[in-house]
């Protein structure tokens, strides 16, 4: 190889190797920016998840040291629902097995024990059968109107929470309706158990989610 022909293929080299350097570093920039503002959607889900659950709150507070009764059911997060200083409540993120993997269900607890409202945030399930626990259109009774997840709320932690017994199943899919409804009566548990010791419990002000 000629002298001459080395370096052309060394000058070759380097003006890639700044190339690729650079758009490694647009991208680590561009997925810096889309990570932020990803988060920054995620955080606002949750809180207007929250607020729908507890319309009534001024702002939720994490809460620590809270524990599933149910060891197929994890609590992935907790919060406080706060009105004029008062927790009023606890808004749990869970997430136990299903028919097609995970299934995600945030639930709304009150201090009296009742549950206030439930949300299906992710599943896997087969569309048409366990998908329809978080349709809207979906209705375990047609005729008042109730959707699977919606006759949860106003249901006391000592319901049963057993599909057939005080919950309605969604037709064919037995596994997930007992999915979610092992999943409520693990956040009514979960909450009547804290709110005893809330007040240890909670984060500091500064580090609530305020609305």
């Amino acid at each position: 190889m000629k002298l001459k022909d080395f370096f052309g293929m060394m000058k070759l080299g380097m003006i890639l190797a700044i190339f690729a350097t650079a758009a490694c570093i647009m991208l680590a920039f561009v997925y810096a920016g889309t990570k932020t503002i990803i988060e920054q959607r995620q955080d606002a889900e949750l809180i207007a998840a929250e607020n729908e659950l507890f319309p009534d709150a001024v702002s939720f507070k994490e809460i620590k040291n809270i524990v599933s009764p149910d060891p197929a059911v994890t609590i992935m997060l907790a919060h406080a629902a706060l009105k004029n200083g008062e927790i009023i409540g606890a808004v749990l993120e869970l997430s136990r097995a299903s028919y097609s993997g995970p299934i995600m269900t945030m639930v709304g607890v009150n201090t009296d024990g009742f549950i206030t409202g439930v949300k299906i945030l992710e599943h896997s399930d087969t569309v048409g059968f366990g998908a329809n626990a978080a349709s809207s259109s979906y209705f375990v009774d047609r005729e008042k109107g109730l959707t699977f997840y919606g006759q949860f709320a106003g249901k006391h932690v000592s319901h049963s929470f057993r599909v057939k017994d005080d919950i309605i199943a969604i037709t064919a899919s037995t596994i997930t309706s007992t999915a979610v409804s092992a999943s409520v009566k693990a956040a009514a548990l979960a909450a009547s158990a804290w709110f005893s010791g809330e007040e240890a419990d909670v984060v500091s002000a500064s580090e609530g989610a305020e609305k």
